[in-house]
């Protein structure tokens, strides 16, 4: 990968939807000279959308135009232009024009992502409806990463000092978790797990904590068939090799903090796994989506129109997102 400045690396950020929180949570992060100083940042998106956001937040954000990854300035914040066109900007407010422009902003830096011209991505909050077109038909970033990047599989993993979390079935209707859950799309989906905490945070020889899919772990097959048609023949299989342990009932799991024992916990669907984590880690959360060739990392929260514009977001799970993007970077360099 490409290196600036004794090894600095260059993180890329798709600026999300524009009436949403995402610029001015990355205008608080990018004004913090103790974290700019660890990376290069180049921003996809137009001056004038900083310039907005940054009078209200009342902060002066110095940043370099380019207009090519070519002409990137070390040490510096570089914001490339996303488009020649009028930009409206309507804080809070839903409007189709962001997301044809969060759109083109994540992929004008995911094309430089894939060639390797960044060192990796954080990614802003997106409206998942107004920036569905015929380019993006996704359920969020992880899919399009992983279309993008001839991923064959990926998992999204919540990760935060307390606790990481693999998801399973991810953003799915909850009437087709059960229909998605087989032995061989489990297995997969737990090794792209272990895999991760290995290469991605080395750790030698994780352990795996497995929950149940239905009320406590399946009460005995009273409560439902998948814990013994299924989970634990997974488990029993993966234990071969690694140290997988379940199926736990959801709410004795996170109520004890048996989540402790666990280098990661492995959830079966999105709720089962994000309302615990939210619970112990919100303001401080990462989205890192594992099992991609790239280091992809976000803030674990949406938009937020109803505090948009008013200078209330808090920017801490974006610094974190920087911080262990840079951190996987420098694990896997």
């Amino acid at each position: 990968m490409k290196k600036l400045n004794k090894k600095k690396p260059i993180i890329g950020f798709s600026i999300g939807d524009i009436n949403g929180i995402g610029p001015e949570i990355l205008i608080k992060s990018l004004s913090n000279d103790n974290l700019t100083n660890l990376f290069t940042p180049l921003v996809y998106c137009n001056f004038e959308i900083i310039d907005y956001y940054s009078k209200i937040l009342n902060k002066k954000l110095f940043y370099e135009k380019i207009d090519s990854i070519n002409n990137i300035k070390p040490n510096k914040i570089n914001l490339i232009k996303v488009t020649n066109k009028r930009i409206n900007i309507n804080p809070g407010k839903i409007k189709k024009e962001a997301g044809i422009y969060s759109f083109k902003s994540l992929e004008l830096s995911t094309n430089d992502l894939i060639k390797k011209k960044i060192d990796g991505i954080v990614t802003l909050p997106i409206n998942k409806k107004n920036i569905q077109s015929e380019k993006f038909k996704f359920p969020g970033h992880s899919e399009y990463f992983a279309k993008k990047g001839n991923s064959k599989d990926f998992l999204m993993m919540m990760v935060s000092e307390k606790l990481k979390i693999g998801v399973f079935t991810g953003h799915i209707p909850f009437k087709l978790i059960s229909k998605k859950l087989s032995k061989l799309e489990l297995i997969n989906k737990i090794n792209i797990l272990i895999n991760s905490l290995k290469n991605n945070f080395k750790i030698h020889n994780p352990k795996i904590g497995v929950l149940g899919l239905n009320p406590h772990a399946g009460e005995e097959d009273m409560l439902g068939k998948e814990e013994k048609k299924i989970i634990k023949p997974v488990i029993r299989e993966l234990n071969k090799n690694n140290n997988v342990f379940g199926p736990f009932s959801s709410d004795s799991y996170f109520g004890n903090k048996l989540y402790e024992k666990y280098d990661a916990t492995f959830s079966l669907y999105h709720d089962q796994g994000l309302i615990p984590f939210k619970m112990v880690s919100f303001s401080d959360g990462v989205n890192f989506t594992a099992g991609l060739k790239f280091i992809r990392t976000s803030p674990d929260h949406g938009t937020a129109y109803d505090i948009s514009g008013k200078n209330q977001a808090n920017n801490i799970s974006l610094d974190k997102a920087i911080l262990l993007n840079l951190k996987i970077i420098s694990k896997n360099g």
